[in-house]
């Protein structure tokens, strides 16, 4: 069959590989323009009737977060199960497999055995069996295939034999071969002996070695910031180069820039190059600006920056946890830097990315975020500053070792963000300013661990320092839990303490984001999640303005972050997320960059706090944007998005760690309004007779036995297993309960049997606990509902509120009222300034 008329997912990724914008030039053709008369946006001169011709090499290398799904299947195939993707440029195939391996995953160097030694570990592989596991993942892929022929290598495997259980082209597995051949000559030498060959360190680098996975391979090991000095010595330095879609043919004319070790001169004028510019001893210049399409098809120049150069880092691939939320928080930056007319410069190695559009920054370099890659990019533009607080965790991971060489980070203090990313000091802190916060210890032991839970008892949250979306998280209930999950995890570390806190049972989690200058707190908003604490926050539903907070509660949401935003004296953006019970409020963590609620609560209040955070890191004093929540004439809500039915036997199910893929909101008049909308949007069906219901804990019944008369009022037919039925016959006083048995009973009626025929519209199914190894009845309810394409809701609270907003759809539909009001997002702010001016 013919291919369809659309772009495809690959077509943004052919585009930035390329240089040749698919997207603008389809839209030029479709509104009746030729290729002849279309420039090429690279040279600015040539025709876009041309095939890219490259001297260049790009690989893509896809993320995968399948480890944060303890049960799914791993084998990758022709069902997508990647979230995420990373592109790197080079001038060999040897250096962009290596640069993207490094983009993709930042815990490992490169193309190297030690990779999948930790997948074994991770996996509970014995040492003496680690051929044999080898070989198996040659035949049957995973994510970590490619470490695997890493090891197979080391294991002294040839390239025929590897190409015979893979059928990987030997091309390919000969490049491969060769890094690890340098890879064996490293590891026969120390760092003395390193430095007599330049040799084989030119060739390291030039095969895209990084400096940290030379350091590994040496042997004694060294430390990554000798072989940087070593290799500045040696004269060892990357080159900036163009992307360049005639292969020199005409001369390139583009911000476009990438990093190698195959060249011998730069491609455009660099601050920290002493040949750089006639002027340098005037302080860094800005290189001239590129033309650029203007919208209506003219080539423009943008204005000359006249301010100074800020280096924005990006958010890297888009994983569970960091995906376009933070994408928009750099363009959000790199508008501001420009419109005050200072230099952007982006490093960001994401095709999917706005920020990675080359039009978008004075210069974008397609490159990893580590640390050497950052220096040595700060080292030959020479900013007069790094933003390292709008791309999400990774770029924040970086700060600490960039202050240490010198580079200055813009905003918010190091040491303050260290503070915060330090879950001790951070609860130290927050004792020194008496802010209520879970009973808490650190340890570096599991002794330790087990000490404190004899003292404080059971449930207990356990929280690595500097992670993303909850990862190595858990809520853990027993001994034996305990054990079992931190001998698993392996996050007991001496270098980065973990601490245990008590888990406060059926508290409400609200969020404060917000911007300080200098410490004092100049615009905030607090959001209110519908779960209880113990859902993770990106996979929560918000409520914004927050619904069901007391006043009490507010205020004191408010002083606490007043008081964080005071004594870490806070510069940008920051995020705080609180417990709350009965007007107690308690602090989780804090983070000092932009969150992934940021761009939802710029959106819901029409005013942009990455706009405002940007200029105060400037040093630019900002009067607090007028936001007043008590006279919004709209509810916002966000709803969380899942790719449960992509993963194979994985558990659809909420806890601390994150595992949303995505994420839609909604406005509406009320929250009932906006929230059905929301779940519509997320793929939720509303039902139309039959509802499951299959509910474990007792307190979480009778809540939904409070709203279950809605659902028969509404005409709804219930189905429940059997407890849940039981105690909606005698609690709610509902005979008309019919009982299903559950899965892995097999007695019909069976819950599975209805699910298969498509006879039930909406399963509603609470787990019993907050850890599943997929052996219960509730995981095959859970699974049988995705797999069947059914509507799922697994969490009391959702199911409660969305029950609510069933019910005022059908009261005022049976009243004859429009339930859903359309209008667009300018109209709701309309709405918002109208009020403001009355």
């Amino acid at each position: 069959s013919a291919p369809p008329p659309r772009l495809s997912r690959s077509s943004a990724l052919a585009s930035k590989a390329t240089g040749y914008p698919l997207a603008y030039v389809a839209a030029k053709l479709a509104l009746g323009h030729d290729l002849v008369s279309l420039r090429n946006s690279v040279t600015k001169v040539t025709t876009a009737c041309f095939e890219p011709a490259l001297d260049y090499v790009v690989a893509k290398v896809p993320r995968w977060d399948l480890r944060k799904f303890s049960s799914v299947d791993p084998a990758i195939g022709s069902c997508m199960k990647s979230v995420g993707e990373v592109m790197a440029i080079g001038r060999s195939f040897e250096e962009v497999i290596q640069k993207a391996l490094r983009m993709v995953d930042d815990s490992c160097c490169g193309f190297e055995p030690a990779r999948f030694d930790e997948e074994l570990k991770h996996r509970g592989v014995a040492v003496e069996l680690a051929e044999a596991a080898v070989r198996e993942e040659l035949q049957k892929p995973t994510p970590a295939r490619i470490w695997s022929v890493a090891k197979a290598y080391e294991l002294g495997l040839s390239v025929e034999e590897v190409h015979r259980l893979t059928s990987i082209d030997g091309w390919f597995l000969t490049k491969l071969h060769h890094i690890h051949r340098i890879r064996s000559s490293l590891g026969r030498m120390d760092l003395a002996q390193l430095s007599g060959d330049v040799a084989l360190l030119r060739e390291a680098k030039r095969c895209g070695f990084a400096d940290r996975q030379i350091a590994r391979d040496l042997q004694p090991c060294a430390e990554e910031g000798s072989i940087r000095r070593l290799r500045k010595e040696l004269g060892v330095r990357p080159f900036v180069k163009q992307i360049d879609t005639l292969a020199a043919e005409f001369p390139a004319e583009t911000n476009y820039l990438y990093l190698t070790y195959s060249g011998v001169e730069h491609d455009v004028p660099l601050a920290g190059e002493p040949s750089a510019t006639s002027s340098d001893s005037d302080g860094p210049q800005a290189s001239a600006p590129p033309l650029v399409p203007a919208r209506g098809g003219r080539a423009r120049k943008p204005p000359a920056p006249t301010g100074i150069k800020v280096v924005v880092l990006g958010c890297g691939p888009y994983r569970i946890g960091s995906s376009v939320e933070f994408d928009w928080c750099s363009v959000s930056c790199l508008k501001t830097l420009r419109s005050l007319g200072h230099e952007a410069v982006v490093v960001n190695c994401n095709p999917e990315t706005v920020s990675t559009d080359f039009d978008e920054s004075d210069r974008l370099y397609f490159e990893e975020l580590s640390q050497e890659t950052v220096l040595d990019i700060a080292e030959l533009e020479q900013p007069a500053g790094v933003v390292v607080s709008v791309g999400g965790q990774a770029p924040n991971n970086l700060a600490m070792g960039l202050h240490h060489n010198g580079v200055k980070i813009l905003g918010t203090s190091v040491e303050a963000i260290d503070t915060c990313e330090n879950r001790f000091k951070f609860s130290r802190l927050c004792d020194s300013l008496r802010i209520p916060q879970p009973e808490w210890s650190e340890f570096t032991t599991v002794a330790e661990a087990f000490s404190f839970t004899e003292r404080a008892g059971y449930p207990v949250l356990v929280r690595p320092s500097y992670v993303l979306s909850g990862a190595a998280m858990r809520v853990v209930t027993s001994s034996a839990d305990l054990e079992e999950f931190l001998m698993r995890a392996a996050i007991v570390s001496r270098d980065h303490p973990v601490v245990i806190s008590k888990y406060i049972v059926g508290a409400k989690e609200v969020e404060l984001d917000a911007v300080g200058q200098n410490g004092t707190l100049i615009n905030y908003a607090v959001a209110e999640h519908v779960e209880n604490a113990g859902v993770h926050s990106g996979d929560a539903t918000l409520l914004l303005p927050a619904q069901k907070l007391f006043v009490e509660t507010h205020r004191r949401v408010k002083a606490i972050g007043q008081k964080i935003c005071a004594a870490l004296k806070i510069s940008g953006p920051f995020n705080v997320q609180f417990m709350c019970r009965d007007n107690e409020v308690m602090v989780i963590e804090c983070n000092l960059r932009a969150s992934r609620s940021l761009p939802f609560i710029s959106k819901t209040y029409n005013v942009n706090f990455i706009d405002i955070a940007t200029r105060i890191m400037l040093g630019i004093p900002q009067r607090p944007a007028v936001i007043q929540p008590m006279d919004l004439e709209r509810i916002a809500v966000k709803v969380p998005m899942f790719s449960f039915s992509r993963l194979k036997n994985s558990d659809p199910r909420l806890g601390v760690e994150m595992q949303s893929t995505g994420e839609v909101a909604s406005f509406g008049v009320n929250q009932h309004e906006a929230f059905l909308k929301a779940m519509i949007a997320a793929g939720c069906k509303l039902p139309t007779k039959n509802i499951l219901i299959s509910i474990g804990p007792s307190a979480q019944k009778a809540e939904f036995a409070e709203v279950s008369s809605m659902l028969v009022e509404m005409g709804y037919q219930i189905f429940a297993t059997k407890a849940t039925a039981e105690f909606l016959r005698t609690q709610a006083r509902l005979d008309s309960v019919t009982v299903v048995h559950k899965p892995l009973i097999k007695r019909e009626p069976n819950a599975s049997t209805l699910l298969k025929a498509g006879k039930i519209d909406l399963v509603i199914n609470v787990p019993d606990s907050m850890d599943s190894q997929a052996l219960s009845d509730g995981f095959e309810l859970r699974r049988c509902a995705v797999d069947s394409g059914t509507s799922l809701i697994v969490d009391i609270k959702t199911a409660v509120l969305f029950i609510a907003a069933l019910h005022r759809k059908f009261l005022r539909e049976r009243a004859g009222k429009e339930f859903f009001s359309l209008k667009s997002w300018q109209e709701y702010c309309e709405l918002q300034e109208a009020d403001g001016r009355d």
